[in-house]
């Protein structure tokens, strides 16, 4: 499997430095799924976020880190017992890799992996004017964190990835990450911190028609209320469709429409799209959303 890395990435025909840099990025990321079903990390976790989206249900666009989410608490829970099967996997292709483990306050425990981008292509075969011009400290990293303490009700169900070999994913279900971004898009400040990734990711779920599961909303509401005390959800009221759509229609009368457009731009490769995005456009978009039980 030596030359899987290198195929892996001219399956994606980058033409540009930055487009070697981002298909790198997503072979690595599928090199470290393969790696993580290796060590049986999937009877313990399952993957969401938008890596989850692209890989496993076709989202057009870029992302950067691998989100997990623990299937029942853990607060001991570390990614460290899985870094050596993610070194083995990188390793036969060619890729020296470092990972370290990052200890954080809350109950989100983050890793950090980097490889050197100029060595990275060199292995792959690029030579020439592209690699040359890649300063030789510029690095790929990529982020993967998980929720050690989730809240309830989120539903999975094993996918199976191709490539680089065939292997299985515990993934929540499109309806759960749906109730997660949904969940994503309200907790944010949209005064404060733009990311139009989410809101990108809100036309997509209502495009597909994918429902928004109404129960793994409210319990992840519930249980981010303390800290997320800059809209008016009350945890105490049961959770409708209704109010979940108010409080995002509140989301979008705040958004900075502009900010939001030039944050995910360069994640999308069909930029057109993005010139429809209007307050009146993403408030057309969240009454076509559905809910379920």
């Amino acid at each position: 499997m030596a030359d899987a890395l290198a195929f892996l990435v001219e399956k994606r025909h980058p033409t540009s430095l930055e487009e070697y840099d981002q298909a790198l990025r997503e072979v690595i990321q599928e090199f470290i799924l393969l790696a993580l079903w290796r060590g049986a990390f999937f009877n313990e976790a399952a993957f969401y976020g938008g890596t989850a989206l692209r890989l496993f249900y076709e989202l057009d666009r870029f992302s950067e880190d691998l989100d997990f989410t623990l299937l029942s608490p853990n607060p001991g829970f570390r990614f460290d017992p899985w870094f050596e099967f993610i070194k083995k996997e990188l390793g036969a292709q060619g890729l020296e890799v470092e990972i370290e483990s990052k200890e954080r306050a809350n109950t989100v425990q983050s890793a950090f992996l980097k490889t050197n981008t100029k060595k990275a292509l060199l292995t792959i075969g690029l030579a020439g004017k592209l690699s040359a011009s890649i300063p030789s400290n510029r690095l790929i990293k990529v982020k993967f964190e998980a929720d050690t303490d989730p809240p309830p009700a989120f539903t999975t169900e094993n996918r199976l990835s191709l490539e680089p070999i065939p292997f299985s994913v515990r993934v929540l279900t499109p309806e759960s990450l749906f109730a997660g971004k949904f969940h994503a898009l309200l907790e944010r400040d949209w005064a404060q911190r733009v990311k139009g990734r989410d809101w990108y990711d809100l036309v997509f779920f209502v495009r597909k028609d994918i429902p928004v599961q109404l129960d793994y909303l409210s319990s992840k509401l519930r249980a981010n209320h303390e800290k997320s005390m800059h809209f008016d959800y009350k945890p105490d009221v049961q959770l409708t469709a209704q109010e979940a759509l108010r409080l995002l229609e509140r989301g979008i009368s705040k958004l900075d429409i502009e900010s939001a457009r030039n944050e995910v731009y360069p994640f999308v490769r069909d930029k057109d799209q993005l010139s429809l995005w209007s307050r009146e456009f993403f408030m057309e978009i969240a009454h076509r959303v559905r809910f379920v039980e």
